[in-house]
């Protein structure tokens, strides 16, 4: 709650406060040591977060949108390439895979879980695409270009369907890099595999953002990639230091993109609270669940299937009256977000790819419509009565207590 009563969109004060001794040592053990630039702190955060995600490696680089960039490029995407991924994420997906080199293009999204349509995939694959039996690629038949890889996005803190689109990608040659950037901690049960996996640990790489307003956020920029793939992590750690494995040797150029030593011992110290807090906020997602169930013809509550253990970055519904209950809650003092209002291929900076309005119905429906509620593990149940309460009055009900 801020000072004024409002309910705020994301409260970012109460949980550094309830942490500052411990956040503050950090600090002071970092003045201690002059340890700035790599060394023992961001080493030990790499040790945990890899042990978190349940894979082997793990590189801290400065943000997610390098940590997306450098495993594409680790993995092996070429410049000239296509990668495939979806409207309806932040732009820092389709900017790293431009930076890569390479060209974004999008497949539409499941209407239920607004993650990647495997069937969407498929036909994309199948049908917009041959094989040029010269080099063994996939070809998009209008553009030229050579597919090479897929970006799943892991969209509010809930798994893509990866069996499905692991196994064409598979039949196809292609790399899965996983956008997990609203993701950390989720889970999705492979029925290939029949047990559950964590986010960041299915595809060839995972990109994790540790933006402050993140499950697991620093107290400014940070980023990590996870890996199973020990030449990718070694790779991602010269990209990272301008192409040096070993001070002033560079085996090739990389870039500036290392993490902060005092952002790693940060998110170390959160990361001990991390499965606590993403519990609390199942738990304010099933109080929202139970407190808006009876006016669900009215809005479209999340949906989250058996096969996915969601984190809940966001609490997003949807309704065809977004901007007048917007402008309701507001009055009524509720801060409301919109992720995200216009899908990429229909931005200004995507003009060139010559998508046009109707090309990917599902996304720019969605887009249309999604509002994202308060979310965060301090939310208390009197906050999300009056956050219900708002929206029934709205639609002319009464909310039941």
């Amino acid at each position: 709650m801020t000072g004024n009563g409002k309910i705020p969109f994301l409260d970012l004060v109460a949980p550094h406060l309830e942490l500052e001794d411990e956040l503050v040592s950090v600090f002071r053990s970092a003045l201690k040591t002059a340890g700035f630039v790599g060394g023992s702190m961001v080493e030990e955060f790499e040790r945990e977060f890899a042990q978190f995600c349940g894979v082997q490696f793990c590189v801290g680089v400065a943000s997610g949108t390098d940590a997306l960039r450098l495993a594409l490029i680790a993995a092996g995407v070429q410049r000239g390439d296509t990668v495939l991924t979806v409207p309806n994420t932040f732009i820092a997906t389709t900017e790293a895979i431009s930076q890569a080199g390479a060209a974004p293009d999008f497949v539409d999204i499941d209407e239920r879980t607004y993650n990647m349509d495997p069937q969407k995939l498929q036909e994309y694959l199948e049908i917009q695409c041959r094989l040029d039996f010269s080099t063994g690629k996939l070809i998009n038949q209008n553009t030229r270009r050579p597919v090479t890889a897929v970006v799943p996005v892991h969209i509010y803190g809930q798994t893509a369907d990866m069996d499905r689109i692991l196994e064409l990608a598979e039949r196809h040659s292609l790399i899965v890099i996983e956008d997990a950037c609203q993701a950390h901690g989720a889970r999705y049960f492979s029925r290939t595999e029949n047990r559950w996996r964590e986010a960041g640990s299915m595809g060839r790489a995972a990109a994790f953002s540790f933006y402050p307003g993140k499950n697991l956020g620093a107290c400014g920029e940070a980023g990590a990639v996870t890996t199973n793939d020990k030449g990718i992590a070694e790779k991602i750690r010269m990209l990272r230091d301008h192409g040096q494995a070993q001070k002033y040797y560079h085996d090739l150029e990389g870039y500036n993109g290392r993490l902060d030593a005092i952002q790693a011992g940060l998110l170390s110290v959160k990361l001990r609270y991390l499965a606590d807090w993403n519990r609390k906020r199942r738990e304010v997602a099933a109080g929202y669940h139970q407190l808006l169930c009876s006016v669900a013809e009215s809005i479209t509550l999340p949906y989250e299937p058996s096969t996915c253990h969601a984190v809940y970055h966001l609490y997003v519904i949807r309704s065809e009256h977004r901007g007048a209950l917007r402008m309701h809650l507001a009055e009524a003092g509720i801060d409301t977000g919109i992720h995200y209002p216009v899908a990429l291929h229909l931005q200004k900076a995507y003009f060139g790819l010559g998508h046009k309005q109707g090309d990917f119905p599902i996304a720019e429906k969605v887009a249309a419509e999604v509002l994202s509620l308060p979310m965060y593990p301090q939310l208390r149940p009197e906050q999300q009565q009056q956050v219900a309460e708002e929206i029934f009055e709205f639609f002319g009900r009464t909310v039941a207590v």
